[in-house]
């Protein structure tokens, strides 16, 4: 069984999504859908299913909604139509109590921003979803410290977020991350502000915990580099569309069409 599959996902913004979302299902390509309606076009019939303990990297330009996706598999967006299904339940299906629990306990995120907590230290905000989720405090603590020393920051526990080098934020922010212990892991772009060098450091660091942990990690990428090197599968989008799904060396040998081609020719 897949972990994670989407099947026949669409995604309109705006007025006139019925009308734009008729227009989609019916073959109109999304220029010609927001110019005839006016409503944005995010995904359209996207299917995708993701295996347990693999590292599926969705890969495109800015704009052909990658990030939009991801938001859909802990329902930070709703789909304008289609399913979300994660261990084989439609988690639109789910009650308010039954998204905090998809949240708190299956499906954890690292934001490209690094979303850390200003005013508190590193400690806490590694600790941070454990306790709002109703652990105690020595135990939320405990688990923090052990995934900062994963990280490699044992030594900033008390150290706040400004204090905190990019590569450092990022790796804080993994660590919430992890100590969450969910089965699932979202990434999106995780990398895409740190230096090369640190960049390098924290894919290095991504892949060694990958293959001890075995999470199912979706990982969003606009770096055909990065996406080769962390990637079992990848997912190339192009405006809204997915384009071709496949190992990195089926993209590279086996292009879809020239798009693909071209795409990927920049991977060294």
């Amino acid at each position: 069984m897949s972990h994670i599959e989407a099947r026949n996902v669409y995604k309109v913004y705006g007025g006139n999504e019925a009308a734009a979302l008729r227009l989609l299902q019916q073959g109109a390509d999304k220029a010609s859908v927001q110019r005839d309606t006016g409503a944005q076009v995010g995904l359209i019939d996207i299917s995708l299913a993701i295996a347990p303990a693999q590292t599926q990297v969705v890969m495109g330009l800015s704009g052909s909604g990658k990030s939009t996706l991801v938001r859909h598999f802990n329902r930070l967006i709703d789909p304008s139509a289609g399913q979300v299904l994660i261990n084989g339940r439609d988690i639109l299906q789910l009650d308010a109590a039954g998204l905090r629990q998809l949240r708190r306990r299956t499906v954890s995120m690292v934001f490209q921003g690094f979303g850390l907590l200003p005013h508190r230290n590193v400690l806490d905000n590694v600790a941070y979803g454990l306790l709002t989720r109703g652990e105690c405090k020595a135990d939320a603590h405990a688990q923090a410290r052990h995934w900062l020393e994963r990280v490699g920051l044992a030594g900033d526990a008390q150290r706040y977020p400004h204090a905190l080098s990019g590569g450092m934020r990022q790796r804080v922010g993994l660590a919430r991350a992890l100590a969450m212990d969910s089965d699932i892991l979202l990434m999106d772009e995780p990398f895409s502000a740190l230096d090369p060098l640190i960049r390098r450091d924290m894919q290095q660091l991504l892949l060694a915990l990958q293959g001890e942990l075995q999470k199912t990690i979706v990982f969003i990428t606009h770096d055909v580099d990065e996406a080769f090197r962390l990637g079992h599968r990848i997912a190339l989008l192009r405006d809204g569309r997915l384009v071709q799904q496949g190992t990195p060396e089926e993209l590279r040998t086996r292009p879809a069409d020239e798009y693909v081609a071209r795409f990927v020719a920049v991977q060294s």
